[in-house]
């Protein structure tokens, strides 16, 4: 009996180790089938009322209702997006806190010369890219050319003298304008303005003769003759506009700007079943046809990521910006 004694205890000890395997086993899609018990937060960091916040709301109700549980949309809106989206990085991993972004700005936080209070990819986990939001690159219809290489031309003939509007000192829309600046060796004059529609009213009275703009924004205008979409600044064309190029198609091969996206992001270290439930859900949300028309309104054009794609565009696209950026020496105004 007593020989036996150590056997007997080494069994139970492998039993007891196999019971806690077992459980780790489990524990994952136990983890996933839990949550949520309680309501969700989305943090839009931005004012009530935008075309983000538009976005946030059809999805806020239709993930309630798929998930169970309210589904409330916070607003914090200030500083450039910097406080609603302080809020995600310092909240608790635990699928119950977060956030609806736009890249830019949230792509390049890190760019520009100001204290930030988190890592635009350390502090935070990516769920899923929902939509992108196509830009090009548009003429008033008094300039005298038809395509990106004649506005090209134009502007090697007229340094310094020809201008171009964006929403802003470090959109997508400055950005690739800077960065088509360099590719095509031409100095367009960047001229910032305070959002899409002051923008696009100059455009059209032709006080500004080139945009970077939102795709949908200048698309009924092309439609008029008003303005000339001449080429999208993205890697793809656009499926509201088949027929405009790339600006890689229209004469400036290898060019592209990363996609302007909206997303949803939680804090670092969301368990990996949270993140998969949660890309899930939103799968199913965005293709609703409540929530798609709210995109499609917006100017977005709907396309779910997987959380690991989402996470490589986010990494490379903060690259790519930090060449543009560190080039034409782009600051804060």
């Amino acid at each position: 009996m007593k020989q036996g004694r150590p056997l007997v205890t080494a069994l139970a000890a492998l039993v007891a180790v196999a019971g806690l395997q077992g459980t780790a086993l489990v524990a994952r899609p136990v983890l996933a089938q839990a949550w949520p018990a309680k309501p969700v937060r989305i943090v839009v960091p931005y004012a009530a009322g935008g075309a983000t916040d538009t976005v946030a709301r059809a999805i806020g109700q239709r993930l309630s209702d798929q998930l169970g549980q309210p589904v409330v949309i916070d607003n914090r809106g200030g500083g450039g997006a910097v406080i609603g989206t302080e809020v995600v990085a310092r909240a608790a991993p635990d699928g119950y806190t977060v956030l609806l972004a736009v890249g830019p700005p949230h792509s390049t936080f890190p760019l520009f010369a100001r204290p930030m209070p988190f890592d635009s990819v350390r502090d935070f986990t990516p769920v899923a890219i929902l939509a992108t939001l196509p830009q090009v690159v548009a003429v008033n219809a008094s300039v005298p050319v038809k395509t990106l290489r004649e506005l090209i031309e134009y502007g090697r003939s007229r340094p310094g003298k020809l201008s171009y509007g964006t929403t802003g000192v470090g959109s997508s829309q400055h950005l690739g304008g800077e960065m088509l600046n360099a590719k095509a060796g031409i100095d367009m004059v960047h001229v910032a303005y305070k959002g899409g529609a002051p923008l696009l009213t100059d455009l059209l009275g032709g006080q500004i003769p080139v945009g970077v703009l939102v795709l949908s924004n200048v698309l009924p205008h092309v439609k008029t003759g008003k303005l000339q979409a001449l080429a999208v600044i993205e890697a793809h064309r656009a499926d509201a506009s088949p027929e405009t190029p790339t600006v890689a198609e229209a004469g400036l091969p290898g060019f592209a700007v990363p996609s302007t996206w909206i997303g949803l992001l939680g804090p670092a270290g969301l368990p990996a079943p949270i993140v998969g439930r949660l890309q899930a859900e939103l799968a199913t949300a965005t293709v609703a046809p409540d929530v798609r028309s709210k995109l499609e309104a917006a100017g977005f054009q709907v396309k779910v990521s997987s959380s690991r794609e989402f996470a490589e565009q986010l990494a490379a696209s903060v690259d790519v910006y930090r060449g543009i950026v560190n080039a034409a020496r782009i600051t804060l105004e």
